[in-house]
């Protein structure tokens, strides 16, 4: 064989090689580019679970911080408060009853009061001494009078007070952001209810009082009256009758 030969022989040869290198690698080239619809669709579900558990963090979070503003509402506290006021009420009604005159809100100086004074009348004791408890019975009834009247207009004081405390802790509790003000509004109203009660049974206490000493005042007076009348007919003279002359110069 020559040597043109030989070259046309080994370029034959080349190009085969060449072709059949091309050949083998296009299958190659083409396996890198083919779409896979199920590895696909498994990716984008993997990625929307990965999604979904974000956004239910997210929305677990938000729940989280709602509910620490809701709580932080309910412990806040009422800014209004009238127990300072109601507890001065109250003393100014303790200490009105505590200044009962002559016989006091007491069992034992209601008591000691009776026996000196009420009730059955002595029949050694003298005519002044009458005359003196007498007096001492009608000085209580008029005390327990004017006592009885100055709780009334204490109380009666107290209804405009009253009054504006009620509005100030309605609008407190309907403005209030959270359980605390509104249970600490609710607590006021009751003291406030509960005051009211107080002086009413003060009223009524110190009105009682006043007609109970003037119904025992009546008892007693009517007993030394009849002593009184007994003595005047059992007297060393006795009653002598004898004609009265109503008209003089006639």
């Amino acid at each position: 064989m020559t040597l043109p030969d030989r070259r046309s022989t080994l370029r034959l040869l080349l190009g085969a090689v060449t072709a059949v290198g091309a050949a083998s690698a296009v299958p190659a080239r083409a396996q890198l580019a083919v779409f896979d619809p199920t590895n696909y669709a498994q990716n984008v579900l993997q990625a929307a679970r990965a999604l979904q558990q974000v956004n239910n963090q997210i929305t677990s979070l938000q729940h989280e911080a709602q509910s620490l503003i809701n709580e932080a509402r309910n412990l806040t506290s009422l800014p209004v408060s009238v127990l300072n006021q109601i507890q001065q009420t109250v003393n100014r009604t303790r200490a009105l009853i505590q200044q009962a005159q002559n016989i006091a809100y007491d069992v034992g100086q209601v008591d000691h009061a009776f026996q000196s004074l009420y009730g059955s009348v002595s029949m050694s004791a003298s005519d002044a001494s009458l005359v003196t408890d007498a007096q001492s019975r009608w000085r209580n009834t008029v005390a327990g009078l004017q006592d009885a009247m100055r709780t009334q207009a204490t109380v009666l004081g107290n209804t405009s007070t009253y009054q504006a405390q009620v509005s100030t802790l309605v609008t407190a509790s309907q403005g209030a952001d959270g359980a605390l003000a509104a249970t600490q509004a609710g607590n006021q109203l009751l003291a406030l209810q509960a005051q009211q009660l107080s002086d009413l049974t003060a009223l009524l206490a110190s009105q009682a009082r006043a007609q109970d000493l003037k119904a025992a005042e009546d008892a007693t007076a009517a007993a030394q009256g009849a002593e009184q009348r007994r003595r005047f007919l059992q007297g060393k003279t006795g009653y002598q009758p004898g004609n009265a002359q109503m008209f003089y110069g006639h």
